[in-house]
């Protein structure tokens, strides 16, 4: 009996890593678990040979112990080792009775080594919260990664992210042994970093809204938003990254995406005068003039001031979407083309080969999106991301370019995870199974093609974060994990692997980690079933579930089975800290009517896309041009709609672009006299519970512009009494 107190009362005390392959994330290569453990205690020490001091002060972040520089009599430490035998990121960790052992050539194996060490311990570890004594299983790992590429692209210019939240998303990504930042800082919606010789640029084009020259674009038109960071942020954030065996890769799009660079710098746009009634004023056009020799001297200056503040090897000059329209137009480039003995399909070969040669000059090379590499013509020394789809991405390859893989039905982590949460939908509606499913080899890339392939990476386009950073939870995390977790099995092992096995790794061990870390990831939607007169909701994870019902206030704990003849009125989703599900109930519990209707707006319609194509459900019409105060848009229907709620919205389907930036809807029960019932909030009204049933109902604009040229005018979305 006392043999067993005695063995409670050590289990009360010490806490117990669990050193096991199939609960690290990514899977290690290979892992023995072995005998006996080591305990860490308060009076254990890092060790560490000279040059990884760095290492040693990172995970001293997390174990707050002292630091000591290595020597033979380092037995009862943990100890970080060179072993020049090892590849770059390779590393070996063992744990015995005696040592924390670390092994590895550079601070990047180490660096992988320690996150291995840190998925080992308690989640507490990543609340800086851990308590000592700490007992860690023996084991021995030997592990290194497939592609040296493992990347995530951040966009910072349509939505501002501060140093703050940069360095945290940062922290979260080398937990998970991503290593390559690529910084998406300028696009027609904002210049993110300070341009010394032109600070013009941050000081105007940092901003936007009614006291700055960019428009706000995604509604809030009348706000003032933004920010940028300094040189010296800049310098703090590449620092911070590089302790974590994190390489930030700047962009500067260009030549197209340009639309703030020509609001503060309108000299660098083509020589014609645009014809501007349908924006009501405000010129959209955002590609850098070719054939102007200022613009290349502008640029200069500006890559200069970026490649002196960012290490890497690599700036990304973008490349991608360019509007060659523009050029075509402009008498200069003309006389340019005809100069050279080129048309304007290679007016960007042009205008790239020369932003090549000036990094070169500044000692860097180029990275370009695919198109920008389409025709073969860019030196080879070019990295080439394919966004576009797989082909673009084996295209390169075969082209011999560095080559990072990211087709965007598959790593454009800013796509709908379902048809019913936020996000765009133009590449894929997908989720991390789907990550996690891309498999080179069944693509079609051949061994040839590989040998050009420096790894993949996802990316998150900010449209949508603006709008949403008022949910409960964060819109960036939730859109990017557990996508992350799926990419960096990918990265690491170079395929995907079988998804119920990974899948038990997430909810085993790393949903919980993920919480300690701060994530408000996405969780996968709880299982509704109906049958009997008995509503069911299950989750295969550790999460808790909650239900709403419609026509109610607030939320319920579901406890148990919910008897119901009326399955249709609610609603489940699950919690687990910040992390959160997509509400999921019975088939029915989101239909919508769709009752004949007739659109018609003191705007003209467009000739490709009419109001015909909203009248009949499923798609978008536009108006020929953006509105004007007091313009508008009604629906009337063949017969009043009974209903409990009536949505109507300008924009597109899944981004409150192209809309009416400020409003009021108004809404007829004979299609003769109007009641305003709400002000428009991103571009749409609501009604819930209308008295009556609805014949008419019109949205009226209050503002001039949207920073486009016309309107999206969407279907109404009409839901049935329950």
């Amino acid at each position: 009996m006392k043999r067993l107190v005695g063995i409670l009362i050590f289990f009360a005390v010490f806490q117990i890593g669990i050193a096991d392959g199939n609960n690290i994330v990514p899977t290690p290569q290979k892992i023995e678990k072995r005998n006996g453990a080591f305990t860490i205690l308060t009076t254990t020490k890092i060790t560490h040979y000279p040059e990884l001091r760095s290492s040693a002060e990172y995970l001293a972040e997390y174990l707050p112990l002292e630091i000591r520089e290595y020597n033979e009599n380092s037995n009862g430490n943990i100890v970080l080792v060179v072993n020049k035998k090892l590849a770059d990121e390779e590393y070996h960790l063992t744990v015995d009775s005696q040592a924390i052992k670390i092994e590895g050539s550079t601070p990047a194996g180490v660096h992988n080594a320690i996150e291995s060490l840190l998925q080992m311990l308690p989640d507490a570890v990543y609340r800086h919260q851990l308590s000592f004594p700490t007992m860690v299983a023996g084991c021995h790992v030997e592990d290194k990664p497939r592609f040296a590429y493992r990347g995530f692209m951040l966009d910072v210019s349509r939505t501002w992210v501060t140093v703050d939240e940069l360095k945290i998303f940062i922290a979260n990504m080398a937990h998970h042994k991503l290593n390559k930042l690529h910084l998406h800082l300028t696009d027609d919606e904002g210049w993110r970093i300070e341009i010394k010789s032109h600070p013009e640029l941050t000081e105007k084009g940092a901003f936007r809204g009614k006291d700055y020259p960019v428009a706000a674009r995604y509604g809030k038109l009348q706000d003032n938003y933004g920010g940028y960071y300094t040189q010296e942020q800049m310098r703090d954030v590449v620092a911070y990254a590089a302790a974590r065996n994190i390489e930030i890769i700047p962009e500067i799009d260009l030549p197209g995406h340009s639309t703030t660079l020509a609001h503060v710098h309108p000299e660098i746009l083509c020589n014609y005068t645009p014809g501007l009634t349908s924006s009501v004023g405000y010129d959209t056009r955002n590609v850098v003039c070719a054939a102007k020799e200022d613009n290349y001297r502008m640029l200069n200056d500006i890559l200069l001031e970026i490649a002196d503040i960012f290490p890497s090897k690599y700036i990304h000059i973008g490349g991608d979407e360019v509007s060659t329209s523009q050029w075509s137009k402009c008498p200069d480039c003309k006389a340019l083309m005809a100069k050279l003995g080129i048309d304007v399909s290679q007016l960007q070969d042009y205008f790239m080969a020369r932003v090549a040669a000036m990094l070169e000059g500044m000692g860097k090379q180029v990275a370009v999106w695919n198109e920008a590499a389409a025709s073969a013509k860019l030196t080879r020394k070019a990295m080439v991301y394919g966004w576009e789809n797989v082909e673009a991405c084996r295209k390169a390859a075969a082209a011999g370019y560095p080559t990072v893989v990211m087709p965007g039905v598959y790593f454009y982590f800013d796509m709908q995870q379902s048809s019913r949460e936020p996000g765009h939908n133009w590449a894929a509606i997908f989720d991390a199974r789907k990550v996690l499913s891309f498999d080179m080899a069944a693509h079609g890339f051949t061994e040839q093609e590989m040998t050009h392939v420096q790894g993949v990476q996802a990316s998150f386009f900010s449209e949508l974060y603006l709008p949403n950073r008022e949910a409960e939870y964060d819109y960036l995390y939730y859109q990017t994990y557990p996508r992350i977790c799926a990419l960096c099995e990918l990265a690491w092992r170079g395929n995907g692997g079988e998804w119920s096995q990974f899948y038990s790794r997430l909810v085993n061990s790393h949903y919980n980690r993920m919480v300690a870390m701060g994530i408000d990831f996405r969780l996968f939607p709880p299982t509704v079933s109906f049958a009997d007169g008995k509503l069911t909701a299950k989750v295969n994870d550790r999460s808790s579930i909650y239900y709403k019902i419609v026509g109610q206030q607030g939320e319920y704990r579901y406890e148990g089975p919910i008897s119901t003849d009326t399955p249709q009125r609610y609603s489940f989703f699950s919690r687990m800290g910040g992390a959160v599900s997509p509400e999921q109930g019975v088939q029915g519990r989101w239909r919508m009517l769709q009752p004949n209707v007739k659109i018609t707006s003191s705007i003209a319609e467009s000739e490709k896309y009419p109001y015909k194509n909203a009248e009949g459900y499923g798609r978008i019409a536009h108006t020929s041009k953006a509105a004007s105060e007091g313009d508008w848009v009604m629906y009337t229907f063949e017969k009043p709609v009974t209903c409990r709620r009536l949505e109507i919205a300008t924009g597109n389907l899944t981004l409150p672009r192209f809309v009416f930036d400020a409003g009021y809807m108004e809404v007829s029960y004979d299609g003769t006299n109007f009641k305003r019932v709400c002000d428009l909030e991103q571009g749409a009204g609501v009604i819930e519970n209308p008295a009556k049933p609805i014949k008419a109902v019109r949205i009226t604009c209050t503002q001039t512009g949207n920073g486009d040229n016309y309107v999206t005018v969407q279907p109404p979305k009409v839901y049935p009494k329950l």
